[in-house]
């Protein structure tokens, strides 16, 4: 019994420090009323030069179209079990809750969306905002069909 109560005592002694290391971050994605099938999204981080660093959530769960999402495509995005849902239609809201390491917050690493539509044209990088605590609740505005960004931590 001793055993086992010192070894639960070490599981809490190093998960507890790890769970406080990650923030949750929830992500307020609108789209603009266009007329036509719904959005493929990819919403992911990238270092301060742009590279990719790690998916945070796909609307849009048919992977042959997951490559009409250029730059996120290109990156490492080996695993997205877990992270896909339904594309966005017109006018609709995606909100979703994701955790984010303390590590990359005010750190120079960026919040980025493609986004496409079948039968419709591709916007790579259509949202760039930095992972800085100033951003958290400000939304902005992308350059073809999402109407409007945000993140809250």
């Amino acid at each position: 019994m001793k055993k086992l109560a010192l070894t639960l005592g070490l599981v809490a002694a190093i998960a507890i420090p790890a769970l406080a290391e990650a923030k949750p971050v929830t992500l307020n994605t609108t789209l603009k009323s266009y007329g036509g099938n719904g959005a493929y999204l990819a919403i992911y981080l990238t270092d301060a030069q742009g590279k990719f660093h790690s998916t945070l959530r796909v609307a849009g769960r048919k992977a042959k179209y997951h490559s009409h999402l250029r730059d996120w495509s290109r990156g490492e995005k080996r695993n997205v079990d877990g992270v896909t849902g339904a594309s966005v239609g017109s006018g609709q809201s995606l909100k979703v809750s994701v955790d984010v390491a303390d590590a990359l917050i005010d750190a120079g690493y960026q919040i980025r969306i493609d986004s496409a539509v079948e039968d419709g044209r591709e916007n790579a990088a259509e949202v760039i905002v930095p992972l800085a605590a100033a951003n958290a609740g400000k939304p902005v505005p992308g350059k073809g069909y999402v109407k409007s960004f945000s993140f809250d931590m």
